[in-house]
């Protein structure tokens, strides 16, 4: 309908991921997050009067590996500050963090759009900082919501964090999801975090705003509480709706922070935006001065990102864009099948092996590559044999299988299952199928005759062959056995 007014989202993304080092960004408590509550904490993460910060270099070394994988640059000067706010899992009142001058900045990530085609999202920048404690909630007493305790585990206080703000150059949930799910890759890839949603290493902000085709534009509002690629996308979508709804009725967004109810699949409001942004320099941590010399060093650390990863085996190696993807989502993945190519074996080949045997495997024992049994000198010995046909493709899976779940050597499962390399031939093969056809006279007969005009009374007897053979005749030369007995 004419003059109908129409909506374009305008959304960027704040995301922290936690970093992976030994000890916390200010002081030398451990990260272990499978620790009791409250065993991994000392004066500085507590924030106890008289203890003084001392920044994890570490730390600084994963926030610029995180950084350049998102093509940021590094800046030489940073600066920490204080950002005071009251929250009862923050014990010094204040969270230690970076500002106007990050670690690193101007760095960008690429997603498709609604019509396949590439799009950059930009990097505002990426700062590093502490995250603040946890709250442990009881709902002993039966209650369907709410807790009528609450406890506090201040182990995570202190665990070094980087966050990354985009531009809101995003116009959809779905390239937002793809944004963070290609951050997540790159941040794996360059070592710099796990990045494990399932252990609260990766939380999404994201500020959702409405552009009206009359000119209006809705306030931002920033949604909180999303630790999940699904929740993001469906918390997106629900803002997009809920301000829809406000800027028909010409109503107002108001501008304010909101939490996910992931239970109830709505967003409900928490606080007006100003709330706590008060900031003051650290006064016990001096500038951050990075030299060049250690940027070099840090950047000369950088292995090969995924998609440059995929697009070489593409060029170089002929594997389909498809299966590329599949091979290098996963940095482990990807070196173990480059190793199997390294042994000799053919990298299509080792290509379709590692991508149906081996994920199938990972995936019925929920295992990673690190934990997988074969190791890829031997998967690409085996996938040479089943190229040089001394093993047919059956019986290559066959042994694949035998040494998965026995953890055994190649050739003790190539003998444990009674195969003979090479397959039968030769008069072994020729005997078989002399028996083969004495026991199917009419079958041969009817061959003989010509009414075999589709061919599939000489499939049954070549599946025959097969079945007595146990699969280790190859096929082509069944078919010309058969062809010469049967004359």
């Amino acid at each position: 309908m004419a003059g109908e007014l129409t909506f374009t989202p305008v959304i960027g993304i704040e995301i922290h991921i936690r970093l992976k080092t030994a000890t916390k960004i200010f002081c030398g408590c451990s990260t272990n997050t499978d620790a009791a509550p409250n065993t991994n904490i000392c004066p500085v993460c507590m924030g106890l009067p008289g203890s003084l910060p001392r920044l994890n270099i570490a730390v600084v070394q994963k926030g610029m590996l995180a950084g350049m994988a998102l093509h940021c640059t590094p800046r030489q000067k940073s600066l920490f500050y204080r950002k005071s706010y009251f929250y009862p899992d923050l014990p010094k009142g204040h969270q230690i963090t970076q500002s106007d001058l990050p670690i690193m900045a101007e760095g960008y990530i690429e997603v498709h759009d609604s019509e396949g085609k590439l799009k950059k999202i930009r990097v505002n920048h990426l700062h590093v900082e502490e995250d603040v404690g946890s709250l442990r909630h009881s709902a002993a007493d039966g209650r369907l919501e709410g807790a009528a305790t609450s406890f506090v585990d201040y182990n995570r206080s202190g665990m070094p964090l980087a966050e990354i703000v985009s531009e809101p150059d995003m116009a959809s949930a779905q390239e937002a999801v793809e944004y963070a799910m290609t951050l997540q890759r790159r941040v794996r890839y360059a070592g710099a975090s796990e990045a494990d949603l399932d252990r609260g290493m990766m939380r999404f902000d994201a500020n959702v705003s409405l552009k009206c085709s009359d000119g209006r534009w809705g306030n931002r509002v920033e949604v909180k509480n999303m630790n999940s690629f699904h929740a993001l996308e469906k918390a997106i979508e629900y803002e997009i709706k809920r301000q829809k709804k406000i800027l028909l009725q010409n109503g107002e967004v108001l501008r304010e922070t909101r939490h996910w109810n992931d239970a109830r699949g709505v967003t409900t409001a928490s606080r007006a935006k100003e709330f706590y942004r008060k900031f003051i320099v650290e006064p016990d941590l001096p500038p951050l001065m990075i030299p060049q010399e250690w940027i070099d060093k840090v950047a000369a650390q950088m292995p090969e990102m995924p998609d440059e990863k995929a697009a070489r085996y593409v060029k170089d190696w002929n594997i389909p864009p498809e299966v590329a993807d599949v091979l290098t989502d996963d940095r482990a993945l990807a070196e173990y099948f480059e190793a199997c190519v390294a042994a000799g074996a053919a990298p299509v080949r080792a290509a379709n092996w590692v991508r149906t045997e081996v994920l199938r495997i990972l995936n019925e024992r929920q295992i990673t590559i690190g934990d997988f049994p074969i190791r890829p000198e031997v998967l690409a010995e085996l996938v040479k044999r089943v190229d040089e046909r001394r093993l047919s493709t059956t019986q290559g899976k066959e042994v694949f299988d035998h040494m998965v779940e026995k953890n055994c050597a190649l050739d003790e499962a190539v003998k444990a299952l009674g195969i003979t390399e090479g397959g039968i031939g030769g008069d072994a093969l020729a005997g078989t199928v002399q028996a083969i056809l004495q026991a199917n006279p009419d079958v041969v007969e009817e061959i003989k005759s010509g009414k075999d005009t589709k061919g599939k009374k000489m499939k049954f007897l070549q599946g025959l062959v097969m079945k007595e053979t146990k699969g280790q005749a190859r096929p082509q030369e069944v078919a010309e056995a058969l062809a010469k007995a049967l004359g």
